[in-house]
């Protein structure tokens, strides 16, 4: 009886059997072109136990099971997207990016006459890299008289765009920021004791945020932009989703417009419209 006993109360494995990680890798590849190898496999189980803590489930496999039944609703489906998606950011990432769009790109856009300038944060994550950029565009505007900009900040992960909605972030997140534009377009709170600040207002009106999936077939964000930063993005798919994706992102760059990726990333291979103006910086020709 108590041997019964100790079967009954015995914990529940929070493992993911091989036969669901594949699956699960499937769907993660079908939904978002994030390639999930073998090797990821205690990283997705981190990751799918939160879900299963926070939703009541009894087990990663009967998590796992509900995903795959295909009786599943697009919240439960992005919940489970952005619990496995990779969100690294940071204010001021990979800064000469940011030095070269000062000292080279924005000069010619002002020699062009460019009175206004369209830019597009494809991966946005939490909203640092367009509010870095939001800064950096407005602290040049203000310096030469233009051009002025606005900038359209995407991602997958709803949670992450909620987040830059609001704007706020933890305090020790805003290090990286110069003085003089921390000062400028970072809020900080009344109370010294709370370690947060928040976008200034001004600036949070310059970016508006949305879901795009880059798996779609096609971008639909308006207009075709100036600027394009998809960084760090690309080294998650295989070599054809990476094609797929520069492509429908140089269809959405107007003629002369450039497109910035991750300082890991390339277009190695890729026959497109696009010229190397320097290391991981593309100009549409």
């Amino acid at each position: 009886m108590a041997a019964a006993t100790a079967r009954m109360v015995a914990p529940i494995s929070d493992t993911i059997s091989p036969q669901h990680f594949r699956a699960l890798a499937a769907l993660i590849y079908s939904a978002t072109g994030i390639r999930m190898p073998p090797s990821k496999t205690t990283m997705l189980e981190g990751r799918l136990r939160r879900r299963v803590r926070d939703n009541g489930y009894r087990s990663i496999a009967d998590y796992c099971a509900h995903i795959l039944s295909g009786d599943v609703s697009q919240a439960e489906m992005d919940d489970f997207l952005n619990a496995v998606t990779t969100n690294k950011t940071d204010f001021f990432r990979e800064r000469n990016h940011f030095d070269f769009l000062v000292s080279d790109i924005l000069p010619q856009y002002q020699e062009r006459g460019q009175r206004m300038l369209r830019c597009w944060s494809a991966a946005s994550s939490n909203g640092a890299e367009p509010y870095t950029l939001a800064m950096v565009l407005d602290d040049y505007a203000q310096s030469h008289g233009g051009p002025d900009y606005e900038i359209l900040a995407t991602d997958l992960d709803t949670e992450m765009l909620q987040t830059g909605v609001k704007g706020i972030y933890p305090a020790e997140m805003l290090e990286p920021v110069p003085a003089a534009l921390r000062r400028r377009y970072v809020m900080e709170p009344r109370d010294p004791s709370r370690r947060e600040v928040r976008i200034a207002a001004a600036l949070r009106k310059k970016v508006s945020f949305g879901r795009l999936n880059l798996m779609s077939d096609r971008y639909a964000i308006g207009n075709p932009v100036d600027i394009i930063f998809c960084r760090n993005v690309l080294i998650y798919f295989d070599k054809p989703t990476q094609h797929k994706v520069v492509t429908r992102l140089c269809e959405q760059l107007r003629p002369g417009g450039f497109l910035l990726l991750g300082h890991s990333e390339s277009i190695a291979g890729f026959s497109g419209q696009l010229k190397t103006v320097c290391n991981t910086v593309f100009q549409k020709v």
